[in-house]
């Protein structure tokens, strides 16, 4: 090992131990050769080595892991300004070839390598990244053609994503000019780089939530862009957040990334793709002077069916007119019975008149003077024949109302009447009394068999059976079912609850469901009113 130290030996280092002549050195004067014996030994290196333990950048930006083969293990570091400079997400388990410079970290005596570039290891483990990728996404339905929206035919705002400062954008802006002049809002992303990929789903998810209030009109249609490049160059849109991003966009996407032969995952997310940026505003917006001429062209024609169907109306007209019959055949008829009628009406008011006049007549001999006088006189006659019976119809009254008068006076003056009355009329107030006790006493025995009566039928009632969540089965005849034996398969069964009935059909285990036309059950009859207690104070009016 001398020829790692150059250098003499410290001071500190020239005593001798007692037992050997080594020369005696700190852990960091060991340490700090160390790193400086392999900064200049191995100064750019490549190395290519599976990437393990990546758990994405730190806080502070810069990126820890590990480098690995099947025999060995190295650790990596990638400082924050290397890290954006890299053209792809580094992800766990991907080959790489990583150019940098080994170090050593001293304070856990670690040989590591600062990278400062890194590249996958060939297209074909990009490829194998992509496919898994694109196999995992699609399991998830992602890719699938029925979740496809339908693009706007005549979209009011497009928004576009892609980079503010390239020649795709200038196409895009022309080609929709050219076209339909419309609308366009632009989000500025990154195309390639690490961030690419989170740019671009922060755009389209910031398009899906702009609100109607915002100032910003949200766009009817997205259209991703990008120029050609190689793989690397277009990996941040085959990266998960983008593909799901435009998977769940409410607004329809376009991918237009790469050139026709370009294919990325935001291809089989988007709901179409284009072969290029220009092919995609070809597709957002119609040729505004091809709709001027369509629409010229079906105006033309229904001006000229309307003018045909005019005339066919017109001619259909005078047909019908040619075909109706004139107003004297039209009012021959009503005319002639009209004048029927009228000759009978006349004959009819004399008839009518002879006979009423016939009537009256007969009624006015009945009046005569001479009947009314006889008539007077009889009822004078019986009037004065009624005057003279009544003075001695009245003083006979009298008599013998004075007359019965006189004895029941008598009758109720004297002595042993008036103590019998006495006597009758203590025993009544007694059996009023009692009367009245016996019925209160009854009526409160009755009232309380009655309270008990009725809550026994209450528990005993179907009626709380049902509150409790059971249900009667009926037939269709409404008659009530007891055991499942007496059900035919397919038979209507109508399953009353405490809140209404439902209708259902029965059906066995391993039989065939014939069901039976619905035989309505009939409505239970309305329940009476409890009749209201009834007041017990005046009972005494029944004696």
């Amino acid at each position: 090992m001398n020829n790692l130290f150059d250098s003499p030996p410290p001071a500190a280092a020239t005593a001798k131990n007692n037992s050997s002549n080594v020369a005696e050195y700190s852990v960091s004067e060991i340490s700090g050769a160390l790193k400086r014996s392999i900064e200049e030994q191995f100064g750019h290196v490549r190395v290519r080595g599976e990437i393990s333990g990546y758990r994405g950048p730190h806080s502070s930006g810069h990126a820890y892991f590990a480098l690995k083969d099947d025999k060995a293990r190295m650790e990596a570091v990638v400082w924050r300004g290397s890290m954006s400079k890299l053209r792809f997400r580094p992800e766990e388990g991907m080959e790489v070839i990583a150019t940098g410079k080994l170090t050593t970290y001293p304070g856990s005596s670690k040989y590591q390598i600062v990278i400062e570039q890194m590249e996958p290891a060939g297209a074909g483990a990009l490829m194998a990244l992509l496919e898994e990728r694109k196999r995992k996404l699609g399991a998830e339905g992602l890719f699938n053609p029925a979740n496809k929206q339908l693009l706007p035919f005549m979209p009011k705002v497009i928004g576009v994503i892609t980079s503010p400062t390239g020649a795709v954008i200038r196409d895009i802006i022309h080609r929709i000019t050219d076209r339909f002049p419309l609308h366009v809002l632009v989000w500025p992303v990154r195309v390639q780089g690490e961030t690419s990929g989170a740019e671009v789903a922060a755009a389209i998810d910031g398009f899906n939530s702009l609100q109607p209030d915002s100032g910003i009109p949200q766009p009817d249609l997205l259209i991703v862009a990008r120029g050609g490049g190689s793989l690397e160059d277009l990996w941040g849109f085959n990266d998960e957040v983008v593909v799901r991003s435009v998977a769940a966009s409410h607004i329809p996407v376009i991918s237009a990334v790469g050139h026709e032969t370009d294919w990325t995952l935001i291809d089989l997310a988007a709901d179409v793709r284009a072969p290029t940026p220009t092919g995609a505003a070809e597709m957002a917006v119609p040729v505004r002077a091809d709709l001027q001429a369509s629409l010229a062209s079906h105006a033309a024609r229904l001006s000229a069916a309307m003018s045909r169907y005019l005339d066919q109306r017109r001619q259909m007209q005078r047909a019908l007119g040619r075909a109706m019959p004139g107003a004297d055949q039209l009012l021959a008829l009503p005319r002639r019975h009209f004048d029927e009628i009228s000759s009978r009406l006349e004959r009819s008011l004399q008839t009518l008149t002879q006979h009423k006049k016939m009537q009256f007549e007969g009624v006015a001999r009945q009046f005569s003077p001479h009947l009314l006088r006889r008539k007077i006189a009889e009822h004078k006659r019986a009037t004065t024949q009624l005057n003279e019976r009544l003075p001695r119809a009245l003083a006979s009254f009298l008599r013998e109302r004075r007359t019965a008068y006189t004895y029941r006076a008598n009758r109720l003056n004297a002595e042993p009447i008036m103590r019998e009355v006495a006597q009758h009329k203590a025993s009544l107030n007694q059996f009023d009394r009692r009367r009245d006790q016996a019925i209160g006493l009854r009526f409160e025995r009755l009232k309380r068999r009655s309270h008990e009566l009725e809550r026994l039928m209450r528990t005993l009632s179907h009626e709380s059976v049902l509150e409790r969540g059971f249900a009667i089965v009926f037939d269709d005849q409404g008659k009530p079912i007891k055991q499942a034996a007496h059900i035919d398969n397919g038979a209507v069964l109508n399953l009353r609850f405490a809140d209404g009935e439902v209708a259902a059909t029965a059906h066995k285990d391993g039989a065939p469901v014939t069901p039976k036309p619905v035989i309505p059950s009939p409505a239970p009859k309305p329940k009476r009113p409890a009749a209201p207690p009834k007041d017990n104070s005046n009972q005494g009016s029944l004696f």
